[in-house]
């Protein structure tokens, strides 16, 4: 385990959990972890080795630094750190109050994961999980304790999104609902509060859109650029369909089409093209290639 100057204290100060974890230190598991600290929280990253643990801390750290320049905090680089713990063994997670999993949209990794998880925490922990499409329902059928877990859905980029999806499975305690309400107003975000079902409400809206782009252009209607311009300009979206599709990964968007597509119909069934694009490993800008051309990093 590498640990960064953990220091525990009884309960965080800005309204968010004073210790939390967070399973994944991907784009998005990165992006939670430091959103949370930024709110004051001291936070427990694990992967699944230490190469990846490395990885993904020095992820963390360059969003952190990216904030001390924006002045979007007033703490130094060693304050934020020194509240970063990052390693590969679950049992880091014996201590927090929250954790959020934040592994590939994938169920058997999901149910894997979040049971990992489960096992470590204190019967009291809350547990979530930041899936945008699978059904928490579903999720919360393959562990002990339901009502103690529920999804938090952030949005990427995690740091300039300003919404976090909460989803409350059946069995999800209200005060857990209300709990979380909380701690994503402490993290500057907007909470929305949505019911499960297949996509929530963010994931079935914005795949659908995105989805119907892609056929757009697989038809020859319009080139990626123009798609795009006339839902930005026609429609005020901040981002079209196509590149916000290569910002949140083809990958992702295939597995959360190929769900829908199963519990939803044939409206949601993936574009050849997408299909097409992922087998040649165009990802989007994670691999610098997708409907637009990426620098790599």
């Amino acid at each position: 385990m590498t640990t960064v100057g953990l220091e525990i204290g009884d309960r965080g100060e800005n309204g968010v959990p004073d210790r939390v974890g967070v399973l994944g230190g991907g784009r998005m598991g990165a992006g939670i972890a430091h959103a949370f600290l930024l709110a004051g929280a001291h936070v427990a990253l694990v992967e699944r080795n230490e190469a990846e643990a490395e990885a993904a801390r020095d992820r963390v750290l360059r969003a952190v630094a990216a904030s001390i320049t924006r002045g979007a905090t007033g703490e130094t680089h060693a304050d934020l750190s020194d509240r970063l713990q990052v390693g590969w063994d679950f049992a880091a997670f014996a201590d927090r109050e929250l954790v959020v999993e934040a592994v590939p949209e994938v169920w058997a990794i999901k149910v894997d994961a979040l049971q990992q998880v489960e096992a470590e925490l204190s019967p009291d922990a809350a547990l979530a999980s930041n899936t945008s499409s699978i059904s928490i329902d579903d999720l919360a059928a393959e562990l002990e304790r339901p009502a103690r877990f529920l999804g938090l859905h952030f949005f990427n980029p995690v740091p300039a999104s300003r919404l976090v999806e909460l989803v409350a499975g059946s069995d999800t305690s209200p005060e857990l609902i209300a709990d979380a309400q909380a701690w994503v107003s402490a993290l500057g975000k907007t909470p929305i509060t949505v019911s499960d079902a297949p996509g929530f409400a963010s994931s079935r809206l914005g795949v659908a859109l995105g989805l119907e782009a892609i056929r757009m252009l697989e038809d020859g209607v319009a080139s990626a650029e123009d798609i795009d311009a006339a839902m930005m300009l026609g429609y005020k979206h901040p981002v079209g369909p196509l590149k916000l599709t290569d910002l949140v990964g083809l990958d992702v968007r295939l597995g959360i089409a190929e769900y829908l597509h199963s519990q939803l119909g044939a409206r949601f069934e993936p574009p050849a093209l997408l299909r097409r694009l992922v087998a040649e490993g165009k990802l989007g800008r994670k691999s610098g290639q997708g409907f637009y051309t990426w620098p790599t990093d």
